[in-house]
């Protein structure tokens, strides 16, 4: 409604069409010539005031006050120019600031066409005059709220759909958001259970070759030396597996139960804990599962290192209809419940769990602690 270029058109061509009415018209030829001045008028004052009363609030208020007067004065003029209601109506109705003024200015539009129609037609066919001006006021008043109606439906529905949008565009940054948080949990678990468990490792072998060096036992040394090559080499493995976001390479040669044999040998062969792993499956393991309970196995054994002051540990792995059971126990000192500290590794372990509706377990006492993992079968991060 607010395009310029379709009111240039309605304005001059109604204009030009009641021009042409009254000029072939015999009702008041002599008043026909002061009537087209009047339309000129009317197209000059469109063209400098008009269109751009859209947008300025007071030049609307001069241009509905000059339009409510040249409406009377042609209607005035010649019946014929009253014709210009048509456009005149639609014009107050756009530049209005508010329902309040169009209305209004409608009202004072079609006392000033009666008036003006009242000089034309005379005082003889007032009832003639009130007639035309009540019918077209009724019907501005009738197009003017049906479309007003659709207009504010239409902002309604414009402010529906930009809240909407935003919504979309909140709703997308906080997925992001999520998934940036997610990532970042997921490369600390990575880390913890892996680089972090493998440079423990070769902190303790350093210790421990330094030891042997100082008291000269060189079969001692070397050993040490060979378990720090390896265990290097496997550190640099996982961490281009962690970094290609791939499975962990010890899976690839032979799945969970040979990955969790070599673990058990490599660990007992840096502590001197001697590890019995029994690996029991009557059915095949996703590989989701598997990363998990290895990744499970390293942290439950770096805590066996750290903490229980053990001299040997039993790692078990069942499979049965239930779903998946993975056991680490050792013959330690146990632990007090109450005060142990849920660092990292449990909360990390737990977390990792919960993404395949696993569940961790511990039970301690003076003879020792039993973790105890549990996975339905086929589960799937």
């Amino acid at each position: 409604m607010m395009n310029p270029r379709w009111w240039h058109v309605a304005v001059v061509a109604v204009s030009l069409l009641v021009g042409t009415v009254a000029t072939v018209g015999t009702f008041r030829a002599e008043w026909v010539w002061p009537g087209i001045l009047g339309l000129a008028l009317y197209l000059a004052v469109w063209f400098v005031l008009g269109v751009r009363s859209f947008e300025h609030p007071k030049l609307s208020i001069v241009y509905a006050a000059f339009l409510i007067v040249i409406s009377g004065v042609l209607a005035s003029f010649d019946p014929n120019f009253a014709t210009m209601q048509t456009i005149t109506y639609p014009l107050l109705w756009s530049v209005a600031v508010s329902m309040r003024t169009a209305i209004i200015t409608n009202v004072a539009a079609a006392v000033s066409v009666f008036a003006g129609l009242a000089v034309s037609l005379g005082s003889s066919d007032l009832l003639n005059a009130a007639f035309i001006a009540i019918v077209s006021l009724t019907f501005s008043l009738a197009m003017g709220f049906w479309i007003s109606r659709i207009w504010k439906l239409a902002d309604e529905r414009r402010a529906l759909l930009e809240q909407l949008e935003a919504a979309q565009e909140s709703l997308a940054a906080l997925h992001r958001d999520a998934g940036v948080t997610s990532e970042r949990e997921r490369l600390a678990r990575e880390i913890h259970d892996t680089i972090a468990q493998d440079l423990t490792g070769l902190v303790l072998l350093t210790q421990q070759a330094r030891r042997a060096l100082a008291e000269n036992e060189t079969s001692a040394v070397d050993e040490h030396l060979t378990l720090l090559e390896e265990n290097a080499r496997l550190a640099l493995t996982e961490t281009r597996a962690l970094v290609a976001s791939t499975a962990p390479t010890t899976l690839d040669d032979g799945g969970i139960g040979p990955a969790l044999d070599r673990l058990a040998a490599r660990f007992a062969r840096e502590t001197g804990i001697a590890v019995d792993a029994r690996v029991e499956l009557s059915a095949p393991i996703d590989r989701s599962s598997e990363v998990v309970l290895l990744r499970c196995t390293q942290e439950g054994l770096a805590n066996v290192r750290k903490h229980s002051g053990a001299s040997s540990a039993h790692l078990t792995l069942t499979v049965a209809e239930a779903g998946i059971t993975l056991m680490l126990a050792d013959d330690g000192s146990g632990f007090d419940p109450s005060t142990v500290s849920d660092g990292y590794g449990l909360s990390g372990m737990r977390e990792r769990l919960a993404l395949v509706n696993g569940d961790l377990d511990l039970e301690t006492s003076p003879s020792g602690t039993r973790l105890i993992v549990t996975l339905p079968l086929g589960a799937s991060v």
